[in-house]
């Protein structure tokens, strides 16, 4: 590439000094050819005011004496009376000669009237092109003519010309080779930018252009740099962008099967046991009334799922309205404490209350703190056996408050903390379903935290229990800036 580059600027190069040469030739040619001519009319001039003033006068010359002058003068001389009257000539017989008063001889018409005549043209005579000058001698009766033939002139401009265009084309070498370096320097410098260009073509964003200085090509390497610099960023940001958008397409196909499922598990039992008890089973009391409460603990399960969908909808929509207030962390543990208290000792689980510090306080929304410590101590209370332990407790870190809800259960295997807390994840399907979870706890858990700009995560031994941590702001300022 670089090569074809390299030979199309020679031969512009080439091109256009062979233009200047060819100018040059034109306008030196024109100029030597017209300063020569002028020179030489001088000098014949100056030789026809010699030729008037030798003796006996020009009227009077005989032929020998008209060659003999024409000899010295180095031109043709010839005499003509004012009515045309050709007297003597250096090169043909005068006799033969006709009239030479005639507008095609504008020279001798101007020497006629007392003025040096001139002109160019070929001769009537002798068939060469000369260049005649009239002078005129005494009072304009007679007038000297001197010629020379123009191939004379013509030899000596040709020799000067070719002398002139040795010159210059001689001069022309260091300029070719200026011109060969420049143009290797240009064609590396385009080869680079067409390369680099064609990597941007073919995806590679990465490539970059060295030489970046202040020349029109350093800046041009800026630019194009620039370019593949926004285009990496632009197509990084859609790759992302695409990722995004498969993930969330991942996200609601599985939403809708997991909706789907959840709904079809309680709807068909409820169908089932309604038919049954359509179908006679209603009379039967042996049976009636455990199937009436199958009926109502699956339209239980229904009616949690709804809400959890409607609370987790309103959160990732923005729609969930938060009234932020300062509350005392200990405060809000009591209260859950409260809530859960009957269940646990239902169960025969013991819960531990671990205060933090009694000033210690939070910038939050409490029906949202309540439902995350409701849904942490309803998970710790599903999976601890009985005997066991629930803690729940608060401490100050940096400019957050963590709290943690701590359980004595079967704890939770370390491949499935990762995903803990997508919607409808389930460590045990079976055992979740049979204590009426909906799987959706975790994941508003996550939501609420987050829109408190807190964090949440959890930490499990199998078999020793597991520990939920989330953290809530202690400065009004570290909350969400549309809260």
């Amino acid at each position: 590439m670089t090569a074809r580059i390299f030979a199309k600027l020679i031969c512009w190069v080439f091109l256009l000094m062979m233009v200047a040469l060819v100018m040059v030739d034109y306008l030196a040619t024109d100029v030597t050819q017209k300063n020569y001519i002028q020179n030489l009319t001088a000098q014949l001039v100056q030789k026809g005011r010699m030729i008037e003033l030798t003796p006996p006068g020009p009227e009077h010359f005989d032929s020998a004496t008209a060659r003999r002058l024409a000899h010295s003068a180095q031109a043709r001389i010839t005499v003509v009376r004012s009515d045309g009257k050709v007297l003597v000539d250096s090169e043909a017989d005068a006799s033969s000669m006709e009239n030479h008063r005639n507008p095609n001889r504008p020279e001798l018409m101007d020497a006629f009237a007392g003025r040096v005549g001139t002109d160019q043209r070929l001769s009537a005579t002798v068939k060469v092109r000369f260049l005649y000058v009239a002078v005129p001698v005494a009072d304009g009766s007679v007038a000297v003519r001197l010629a020379i033939p123009l191939r004379q002139i013509d030899a000596q401009i040709n020799e000067l010309r070719w002398k002139l265009l040795a010159s210059t084309a001689l001069a022309f070498v260091p300029a070719v080779l200026i011109a060969a370096l420049l143009a290797r320097k240009l064609s590396s410098r385009f080869a680079m930018v067409i390369s680099h260009a064609a990597e941007l073509a073919r995806g590679n964003f990465r490539s970059r252009l060295g030489g970046v200085d202040r020349s029109e090509f350093g800046q041009l390497s800026k630019t194009l740099n620039e370019t593949a610099e926004n285009l990496e960023t632009t197509v990084a940001q859609l790759q992302h962008e695409h990722a995004e958008l498969e993930k969330l397409e991942r996200v609601r196909k599985d939403f809708v099967i997991n909706v789907s499922h959840e709904l079809r598990t309680p709807l068909a039992s409820i169908q089932g046991y309604t038919e049954t008890l359509i179908d006679g089973a209603i009379h039967d009391p042996a049976h009636n009334m455990r199937f009436l409460g199958i009926i109502r603990h699956n339209a239980e399960r229904l009616a949690r799922l709804t809400e959890d969908l409607l609370t987790l909808s309103r959160i990732e929509l923005k729609r969930q309205k938060f009234e932020f207030e300062p509350h005392l962390a200990n405060r809000l543990i009591h209260d859950a404490f409260d809530l859960v208290r009957p269940i646990a000792e239902k169960n025969s689980i013991r819960l531990v209350e671990e205060r933090g510090p009694e000033e210690l306080m939070v910038f939050c929304d409490s029906e949202a703190v309540s439902q995350i410590l409701s849904n942490l101590l309803d998970n710790a209370i599903k999976y601890t056996p009985a005997g066991g332990q629930i803690a729940v407790g608060v401490r100050q870190s940096s400019e957050m408050a963590e709290f943690y809800v701590r359980d004595t259960g079967i704890g939770i295997p370390e491949e499935d903390v990762p995903r803990l807390f997508e919607r409808f994840y389930r460590v045990d399907k079976a055992r979740s379903r049979e204590l009426g979870g909906t799987g959706l706890g975790l994941s508003i858990v996550k939501h609420l935290v987050a829109a408190h700009n807190g964090t949440a995560r959890v930490e499990s031994v199998v078999r020793e229990g597991s520990t939920f941590f989330f953290t809530l702001p202690l400065d009004e300022a570290k909350l969400p800036l549309l809260a």
